[in-house]
């Protein structure tokens, strides 16, 4: 049977400690708007539907100067956000009209691919929440209202997480419907909504060191460098495959010419 799964691209925030007196998911690495690869990626992998929610002024700008430039046929509406993430997120999971899985995105997560895509997909339907990351590679000290570290927990047991988020839909949607009626505005991530109001643990999986969330100025020219790194190994992934190949084609016609001889 098949399953349908929607993303929820999430563009609405304003990106304040930018300081580009622009949203942050409009600025433009390697001459492609932020949010433009997130979209590229689902564009590309087994999702079916894209939801993109952005601020409300901003709809017309994206209707015509990203989906309709770059000819993304699976962004199925564009839509306003709230004040806050969940509040946005709430109004991306209201927006799909019918779906067995829902993957979270934050737009300004430009490194995300198809096949950690496809990870995500084969893993919400095994463990129902997931949620990317990656165990962390420094020791985290907890502090005092002073600043002073007052606890040193076990790095082995800690991850930062990422996205996708990823749930079955009417897990995660119910979960929000009780969180926006009790009032609670603690909520950070989707996991976290998941967890305290539908009481099922989430499952981490791993994303990937690169798959950084866009917020400062540092992080456009590190994006920009890691998009670059990326297509010279994909090129050279191409050619040792063109040489193998190559190689396989040399090695059976050698082995036809001893038959020959035989």
């Amino acid at each position: 049977m098949h399953k349908k799964v929607v993303a929820i691209v999430l563009a609405a925030g304003e990106g304040k400690r930018m300081g580009s007196g622009i949203p942050k998911q409009y600025m433009l690495i390697k001459s492609r708007p932020l949010v433009y690869y997130a979209l590229k990626a689902f564009e590309n992998s087994p999702v079916n539907e894209v939801i993109l929610v952005t601020g409300k002024d901003e709809i017309d700008y994206c209707k015509e100067h990203i989906v309709k430039k770059y000819g993304f046929r699976k962004v199925s509406k564009i839509i306003a956000g709230g004040c806050e993430r969940y509040a946005s997120v709430y109004e991306g999971l209201k927006a799909i009209h019918q779906a067995d899985y829902v993957l979270i995105h934050d737009g300004a997560r430009p490194m995300i691919h198809k096949d950690m895509i496809k990870r995500c997909i084969l893993s919400v339907m095994e463990f129902r929440a997931c949620v990317v990351g990656m165990p962390v590679k420094d020791t985290i000290k907890v502090v005092d209202e002073r600043n002073y570290a007052i606890h040193t927990p076990d790095r082995k047991t800690l991850w930062q997480v990422q996205t996708p988020q990823c749930f079955e839909y009417d897990l995660v949607k119910k979960a929000y419907e009780t969180l926006m009626e009790s009032g609670d505005t603690s909520a950070t991530d989707d996991a976290m909504v998941v967890e305290t109001y539908a009481k099922v643990p989430v499952k981490l999986i791993e994303g990937g060191y690169d798959n950084i969330k866009i917020t400062t100025p540092e992080d456009v020219k590190i994006a920009g460098s890691l998009m670059k790194a990326r297509k010279v190994f994909r090129i050279l992934h191409q050619i040792h495959d063109k040489l193998i190949s190559a190689q396989m084609r040399a090695f059976k016609q050698h082995q036809k010419r001893k038959i020959k001889k035989k």
